[in-house]
């Protein structure tokens, strides 16, 4: 296989080794049914109620308010639906924001199609919640506010503690979906009003297929899959015994190292951010420059697709994207570009690089000039690009 340079890690990241190893005797050695009572399954009860300790500690939370489930997906889905049947004899109204990722977005139009409507709040360019615009759509029918922590496409964080207290001085549930952030910046639950809470264990280091929903204790939201008696009866199905293993230890992990990582990921994103706005013409950096995720640069290219741009340092060995992998498949524009103003045009030529602690300038250095080398081409087979020069 070629050398790779990968930076996609928004997409998934590398399980790492040491979660690899945690979860390994969860396979073939302590194989146990957890719900079963005889003395075998024991070491199976104890790692998981080990790794609920360790999630709960990472956000301020208890531990019997983490809940583990399939990932992110399945953690916003039972978050915005069971809440919406459990609290819907007091009201019908939720609040969302039109960057959302496709999980929670689908989910609302989900429930629209069942009577309940749903108010999806617009951002300013840099891709943050306008809170002035969050009071206003405030109702006395609205239930749940579920805004992202931190975008996974264009990584602007958002005011999170100042969207919690809003909902909290205004009765309404919380939930975000913190799937990008959690791991990679500190959260407390308690600090910032959250009333639940994604995350996925796959995008930091850990196992896909494993995640966790937060939910406070007091809330009434009701069991998503129906069954056994598992996960305090809300969540029915055998555990997946290596996966929480595995998700336990890289949330161990993550916890213990965020604050050297998240240095070294923001000082090669901001070399990589630099060169790129520097050296490449007519390109603009999507988000926030600061208020943003350590590891994500977002560009947009004039006068390319940002499909052959991806084919092209494909080849090269650059593996990056054009926006959510959940929606890879698709050949519309972003929506959280267009969300944010840019015209179609422009959206499609965009680009994610997501760094990891892994990555080095060496190999900054090696996108850099290989970006600048196929927009150079693809650009000289553009006849808009062509004509905007003729114009210039």
């Amino acid at each position: 296989m070629k050398q790779v340079i990968y930076l996609d890690n928004a997409a998934t990241t590398r399980t790492r080794p040491e979660v690899v190893e945690a979860m390994i005797p969860y396979f073939s050695e302590y194989y146990g049914n957890p719900s079963s009572v005889y003395e075998f399954s024991s070491p199976c009860k104890e790692v998981i109620a080990h790794a609920r300790e360790t999630i709960g500690r990472s956000l301020g939370a208890k531990t019997n308010e983490i809940y583990f489930t399939a990932g992110g997906t399945e953690s916003d889905n039972w978050a915005i639906k069971a809440t919406a049947e459990a609290y819907a004899a007091k009201g019908r109204h939720i609040i969302t924001s039109k960057i959302e990722h496709h999980a929670v977005l689908h989910t609302c139009e989900y429930l629209e199609k069942r009577g309940f409507e749903v108010t999806y709040l617009d951002v300013d360019e840099y891709g943050t919640v306008k809170l002035e615009e969050l009071k206003k759509a405030i109702r006395p029918d609205t239930i749940l506010i579920s805004i992202m922590f931190a975008n996974n496409e264009i990584g602007t964080i958002q005011p999170i503690k100042e969207i919690g207290s809003l909902a909290k001085e205004h009765g309404i549930l919380f939930h975000t979906d913190a799937v990008q952030a959690y791991g990679h910046v500190p959260i407390d639950v308690d600090d910032c009003h959250i009333d639940m809470l994604s995350a996925s264990g796959h995008k930091l280091n850990g196992p896909k297929g494993i995640g966790f929903l937060y939910i406070r204790t007091g809330l009434k939201t009701r069991s998503f899959i129906h069954g056994g008696a598992q996960e305090r009866k809300r969540r029915g199905g055998t555990e997946n015994v290596p996966g929480i293993a595995g998700l336990g230890k890289a949330v161990e992990t993550a916890m213990a190292t965020m604050e050297e990582r998240a240095a070294k990921e923001q000082e090669l994103r901001d070399y990589l951010i630099g060169r790129v706005t520097a050296e490449v013409p007519f390109v603009r950096l999507n988000g926030h420059r600061t208020r943003r995720l350590t590891n994500n640069a977002n560009f947009a290219f004039q006068f390319i697709e940002g499909e052959s741009l991806l084919i092209m340092l494909d080849m090269n060995g650059i593996c990056g994207s054009s926006g959510s992998a959940c929606t890879s498949g698709s050949l519309d524009p972003s929506h959280v570009l267009l969300a944010i103003g840019l015209p179609h045009e422009i959206a499609h030529g965009s680009l994610r690089l997501t760094l990891s602690e892994d990555n080095t300038r060496e190999e900054m250095d090696y996108v850099v000039e290989k970006i600048k080398e196929i927009v150079d081409r693809l650009r000289a087979m553009s006849p808009l690009y062509e004509d905007f020069m003729k114009k210039s």
